[in-house]
Protein backbone atom coordinates (compact mmCIF):
# COMPACT_ATOMS: atom_id res chain seq x y z
CA UNK A 1 0.00 0.00 0.00
CA UNK A 2 1.26 3.45 -0.89
CA UNK A 3 -0.04 6.62 0.68
CA UNK A 4 0.66 9.95 -1.05
CA UNK A 5 0.15 13.55 -0.06
CA UNK A 6 -0.44 15.41 -3.34
CA UNK A 7 -0.86 19.16 -3.84
CA UNK A 8 -2.13 20.53 -7.15
CA UNK A 9 -2.20 24.30 -7.72
CA UNK A 10 -4.71 25.75 -10.15
CA UNK A 11 -3.30 27.24 -13.35
CA UNK A 12 -1.85 30.73 -12.83
CA UNK A 13 -2.50 30.12 -9.11
CA UNK A 14 -5.99 31.57 -9.68
CA UNK A 15 -8.60 31.38 -6.93
CA UNK A 16 -11.03 29.13 -8.85
CA UNK A 17 -12.20 26.86 -6.05
CA UNK A 18 -15.71 27.82 -4.95
CA UNK A 19 -18.60 25.72 -3.62
CA UNK A 20 -19.58 24.45 -7.10
CA UNK A 21 -16.06 23.46 -8.10
CA UNK A 22 -15.46 21.84 -4.71
CA UNK A 23 -18.59 19.69 -5.06
CA UNK A 24 -17.69 18.59 -8.60
CA UNK A 25 -14.12 17.80 -7.51
CA UNK A 26 -15.35 15.67 -4.61
CA UNK A 27 -17.84 13.74 -6.75
CA UNK A 28 -15.32 13.11 -9.52
CA UNK A 29 -12.73 11.82 -7.04
CA UNK A 30 -15.28 9.41 -5.58
CA UNK A 31 -16.00 8.15 -9.12
CA UNK A 32 -12.26 7.76 -9.79
CA UNK A 33 -12.11 5.44 -6.77
CA UNK A 34 -14.64 3.15 -8.43
CA UNK A 35 -12.69 2.83 -11.68
CA UNK A 36 -9.06 2.86 -10.57
CA UNK A 37 -7.19 1.22 -7.73
CA UNK A 38 -7.10 4.42 -5.69
CA UNK A 39 -8.71 5.59 -2.48
CA UNK A 40 -9.04 9.25 -1.51
CA UNK A 41 -8.63 9.42 2.26
CA UNK A 42 -8.91 13.20 2.40
CA UNK A 43 -9.49 16.03 -0.04
CA UNK A 44 -9.05 19.62 1.07
CA UNK A 45 -9.16 22.85 -0.89
CA UNK A 46 -7.89 26.34 -0.45
CA UNK A 47 -8.88 29.08 -2.89
CA UNK A 48 -6.06 28.32 -5.35
CA UNK A 49 -4.86 24.76 -4.67
CA UNK A 50 -6.04 21.32 -3.51
CA UNK A 51 -4.51 18.76 -1.13
CA UNK A 52 -5.17 15.06 -1.60
CA UNK A 53 -4.30 12.18 0.70
CA UNK A 54 -4.44 9.22 -1.69
CA UNK A 55 -3.88 5.50 -1.19
CA UNK A 56 -3.01 3.46 -4.27
CA UNK A 57 -1.40 0.21 -5.35
CA UNK A 58 2.37 -0.03 -5.86
CA UNK A 59 1.95 -0.67 -9.60
CA UNK A 60 0.80 2.96 -10.03
CA UNK A 61 3.72 5.36 -10.15
CA UNK A 62 3.34 8.83 -8.70
CA UNK A 63 3.29 10.24 -12.23
CA UNK A 64 0.50 7.90 -13.32
CA UNK A 65 -1.54 8.66 -10.20
CA UNK A 66 -1.14 12.41 -10.74
CA UNK A 67 -1.99 12.12 -14.45
CA UNK A 68 -5.17 10.16 -13.76
CA UNK A 69 -6.39 12.60 -11.12
CA UNK A 70 -5.45 15.78 -13.00
CA UNK A 71 -6.86 14.78 -16.38
CA UNK A 72 -10.21 13.44 -15.20
CA UNK A 73 -10.88 16.18 -12.65
CA UNK A 74 -9.95 18.98 -15.09
CA UNK A 75 -12.17 17.57 -17.84
CA UNK A 76 -15.17 17.20 -15.54
CA UNK A 77 -14.75 20.58 -13.83
CA UNK A 78 -14.61 22.34 -17.21
CA UNK A 79 -17.66 20.38 -18.36
CA UNK A 80 -19.78 20.98 -15.25
CA UNK A 81 -18.54 24.47 -14.25
CA UNK A 82 -18.13 26.49 -17.47
CA UNK A 83 -17.47 29.71 -15.54
CA UNK A 84 -14.08 28.27 -14.52
CA UNK A 85 -12.97 27.94 -18.15
CA UNK A 86 -13.63 31.67 -18.61
CA UNK A 87 -11.56 32.49 -15.51
CA UNK A 88 -8.66 30.50 -16.94
CA UNK A 89 -9.00 31.99 -20.44
CA UNK A 90 -10.02 28.65 -21.93
CA UNK A 91 -6.72 27.03 -21.04
CA UNK A 92 -5.69 24.27 -18.70
CA UNK A 93 -7.18 23.79 -15.25
CA UNK A 94 -4.17 22.53 -13.28
CA UNK A 95 -0.70 24.03 -13.19
CA UNK A 96 2.02 21.85 -14.74
CA UNK A 97 3.75 21.28 -11.41
CA UNK A 98 2.65 19.46 -8.30
CA UNK A 99 3.93 18.40 -4.89
CA UNK A 100 4.05 14.70 -4.01
CA UNK A 101 5.23 13.08 -0.82
CA UNK A 102 4.88 9.58 0.56
CA UNK A 103 3.19 9.17 3.91
CA UNK A 104 3.78 6.38 6.41
CA UNK A 105 0.68 4.61 7.64
CA UNK A 106 1.66 4.70 11.33
CA UNK A 107 1.35 8.23 12.67
CA UNK A 108 2.44 10.47 9.81
CA UNK A 109 -1.05 10.66 8.32
CA UNK A 110 -2.29 12.86 11.19
CA UNK A 111 0.82 15.02 11.02
CA UNK A 112 0.27 15.61 7.29
CA UNK A 113 -3.40 16.42 7.94
CA UNK A 114 -2.46 18.98 10.59
CA UNK A 115 0.18 20.48 8.30
CA UNK A 116 -2.30 20.82 5.44
CA UNK A 117 -4.81 22.66 7.65
CA UNK A 118 -2.17 25.27 8.55
CA UNK A 119 -1.18 26.00 4.95
CA UNK A 120 -3.67 28.26 3.22
CA UNK A 121 -5.83 31.09 4.44
CA UNK A 122 -9.17 29.50 3.61
CA UNK A 123 -8.50 25.75 3.76
CA UNK A 124 -11.56 23.57 4.17
CA UNK A 125 -11.96 19.83 4.10
CA UNK A 126 -14.11 18.64 1.19
CA UNK A 127 -14.04 14.93 1.87
CA UNK A 128 -12.68 12.44 4.35
CA UNK A 129 -12.84 8.66 4.45
CA UNK A 130 -10.11 7.17 6.62
CA UNK A 131 -10.99 3.54 5.94
CA UNK A 132 -8.05 2.09 4.02
CA UNK A 133 -8.92 -0.32 1.21
CA UNK A 134 -7.69 -3.72 0.24
CA UNK A 135 -7.42 -3.80 -3.55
Amino acid sequence: MLLYHLVFPAKYRRAVFDADVDEVLKKVCIEIEKRYQMKFLEIGADSDHVHFLVQCVPTYSVTRTVSIIKSITAREIFKQCPHVKKQLWGGEFWSDGYFASTVGKHGNETIISAYVKQQGDMYHKLYEDRQLMLF
